[in-house]
């Protein structure tokens, strides 16, 4: 039997959320944005009426120019209709350009992916 949806704490939606940015890629380098570094913070918090978790992902893009923002923004913001259990009600996106993305906040597994390591 699965969980009740109100139960699942604040911190299980954070991860769930970061699988799922992990399924997200960037249409013009093949890393999904998580390791890319785009992701900055992921908070969630119990919404006091609805008993879900509402979640903040604050990110960034590799340029203020890029020509995919929007749909990277939209699947961001689409979240919680791939998460499973109902569990996360709403995902808020703050895009933010400070401090501006560079290649030091790759994970290895990126950086080794595109040949930089």
């Amino acid at each position: 039997m699965s969980k009740d949806p109100r139960e699942v704490t604040p911190e299980e939606s954070e991860k769930r959320i970061i699988e799922e940015l992990q399924k997200i890629y960037d249409p013009e380098i093949p890393v999904d944005i998580y390791n890319l570094g785009l992701i900055y913070d992921v908070k969630c918090h119990k919404d006091e009426v609805s008993k879900l978790n509402k979640c903040k992902v604050t990110m960034t893009l590799t340029s203020a120019t890029c020509s995919m923002s929007e749909v990277i923004v939209d699947l961001v913001r689409s979240i919680p209709s791939r998460i499973e259990d109902h569990s996360v009600e709403e995902v808020e996106v703050d895009l933010v350009f400070d401090p501006p993305w560079d290649q030091s906040k790759m994970s290895d597994e990126a950086k080794l992916q595109l040949g930089l390591l």
